[in-house]
């Protein structure tokens, strides 16, 4: 089906799992009607519901996923990766004939191995998988705000069976969010996302553990006089426990071939450190400021 002014681009979309990213989806479709014409929410949580409706972002809610998903265009998973394939296999039997079903999972091999099995009797949905590269470290319906994906980058990762007409409409729909587009294989994003997301949060993780750890009276001065280098690994290190756990577990092939590979650099900063090599220390701290000024020239900082 081809949007036109008249028609939105879906009659009925579903968000499961209104956290971050669904609560979000809401937000920019409430106000662009474009998009679809009623939006329905679902969480297995009843306060989550809850606060759905109080908040309003939703047309309706419906805690029961399986009741949710009847007569949807397109149905959205917006839930940890480690439960997509639980809750795929919950509601595709449910979902109508010609239906799209897509997911916002940050690792995409483990997801799309966990979907498939769902899908193998309902080859009339087209499955299109898909990951916005937006967040920030907060959770939870209240922290969505429509303007989350606007000029960063959605992964789509189609499969070679995934008809273009889905391929298309999800592809609208992120545009409308203000998104920009890039396809690529399971495999490629996997080890993209390991060293651009997965490994700076098993660092920032990491490290205010190590902060945690030292002795009481250094940990009170750490907290204490943080400076900005710090903060920001507090920042990141105060995302959803559950989230990323599932990332770690889902993703740990390529994630610990990055961390291979930067605690080989990290040893190799170290050495140059206690030789007091300042050629690699000036190359690799101009390394940093060059990629950092790329991020603000692309928008993405």
């Amino acid at each position: 089906m081809t949007a036109t002014p008249s028609a939105p681009l879906f009659d009925r979309l579903v968000i499961i799992g209104p956290g971050l990213i669904g609560s979000s989806i809401l937000r920019r479709a409430m106000l662009d009607r474009s998009i679809a014409r009623e939006l329905v929410a679902s969480d297995i949580n009843p306060q989550v519901c809850e606060r759905v409706r109080e908040l309003g972002i939703a047309d309706r809610v419906v805690q029961d996923a399986k009741e949710a998903v009847r007569d949807a265009d397109c149905v959205i998973l917006c839930v940890p990766v480690g439960v997509i394939g639980t809750v795929a296999a919950q509601v595709a039997p449910a979902m109508k004939h010609g239906a799209i079903l897509s997911e916002v999972g940050s690792t995409k091999v483990s997801v799309i191995n966990a979907v498939l099995p769902a899908l193998a009797s309902r080859p009339d949905i087209a499955f299109v998988p898909a990951h916005p590269m937006a967040g920030t470290e907060y959770s939870g319906p209240d922290a969505g705000f429509p303007s989350l994906f606007e000029n960063r980058w959605c992964l789509l990762l189609p499969l070679e069976n995934t008809p273009k007409d889905a391929v298309a409409r999800i592809s609208a729909m992120w545009e409308a969010m203000g998104a920009r587009l890039r396809t690529m294989t399971p495999e490629h994003h996997d080890r993209v996302c390991a060293i651009v997301s997965h490994l700076p949060h098993l660092l920032a993780f990491t490290i205010c553990g190590t902060a945690d750890d030292l002795a009481d009276e250094t940990r009170s001065e750490v907290l204490d006089f943080a400076a900005s280098g710090f903060r920001d690994f507090t920042r990141i290190a105060a995302s959803d426990p559950t989230m990323w756990r599932d990332i770690f577990l889902n993703n740990r092939e390529a994630l610990l071939e990055m961390l291979d590979r930067f605690m080989a650099d990290a040893q190799a900063m170290a050495d140059a450190i206690r030789r007091g090599d300042d050629t690699i220390i000036v190359d690799r701290i101009t390394r940093g400021r060059a990629i950092r000024r790329t991020l603000i020239e692309n928008h993405q900082a």
